[in-house]
């Protein structure tokens, strides 16, 4: 049995079999986050606390250099959790417990298989604008294959990863079309129609969206995934969780 439940932005504690997983931890109160000369605006809290989420045995962290991706209540719990995997660069920066995941790296946890896999937080060539970021891909015996996006604006990306492994059952894919000014008109994460897109490519059965509310450089939420995922004829596939909900899969 796999159960997913959606904390809010990023933050999703999924139970994997005997596993638990916590996705790009965010705990921190509404308000403006600096960034840079820039800064992000969080709307809402977490369903949960980190003391409601409880242990974990890994933090899933996609990166670590933007705060609606790991603000500070998020970083002290994945420093207190026995094992952070990342970017290369998120290991530089925080060092233990993160462990650098390379791209189609795996890492063994206990009988989970966990594979880093690309990700691309914007256009094309903007990597050097917003910083490394990584996706992942978890496979064990008896439980569903899934796939965990991270901050990715590529389908190509989506492409690689399906070429590269036999199915995906469930895809969690960050979603809500983020915008800043740093990359102009360009979308930081995929918008709604492309991550119906994504879904599509991947033949995943089911669909747990992540990061498309929250924050205020979300261009789409909600209102518009039910459609994109109608449109695609997936809708059937769409799994759009509230703060503090959570789906199982069998």
């Amino acid at each position: 049995m796999t159960r997913i439940r959606y904390v809010g932005g990023p933050t999703a504690l999924i139970e994997y079999g005997e596993t638990r997983l916590l996705t790009d931890p965010t705990f921190d109160a509404p308000g403006d986050y600096p960034i840079g000369t820039r800064k992000l605006a969080k709307t809402v809290g977490p369903a949960l606390t980190a003391a409601e989420v409880g242990a974990v045995d890994a933090v899933l962290l996609s990166h670590d250099q933007h705060p609606d991706n790991l603000d500070a209540a998020g970083r002290k719990y994945a420093l207190d959790a026995p094992l952070v995997l990342s970017t290369a660069s998120a290991r530089e920066r925080i060092g233990d417990p993160v462990r650098a995941l390379a791209n189609w790296e795996s890492y063994d946890l206990g009988g989970v298989r966990i594979t880093g896999v690309p990700a691309q937080h914007g256009p094309d060539g903007s990597e050097h604008l917003v910083g490394e970021v990584t996706g992942f891909v978890l496979e064990s015996a008896g439980q569903p294959t899934v796939y965990v996006s991270g901050d990715n604006a590529s389908l190509d990306v989506v492409r690689q990863i399906a070429e590269r492994f036999e199915r995906i059952d469930l895809a969690v894919l960050f979603a809500g079309g983020a915008q800043t000014p740093l990359v102009g008109d360009a979308y930081l994460t995929l918008p709604s129609d492309g991550a119906a897109e994504a879904a599509r490519i991947l033949n995943a059965r089911q669909v747990v969206p992540l990061h498309f509310e929250h924050w205020a450089h979300f261009t789409q939420g909600p209102d518009t995934l039910r459609p994109a995922f109608a449109q695609a004829g997936l809708a059937d596939r769409l799994h759009l969780l509230k703060p503090g909900e959570q789906v199982s899969f069998p």
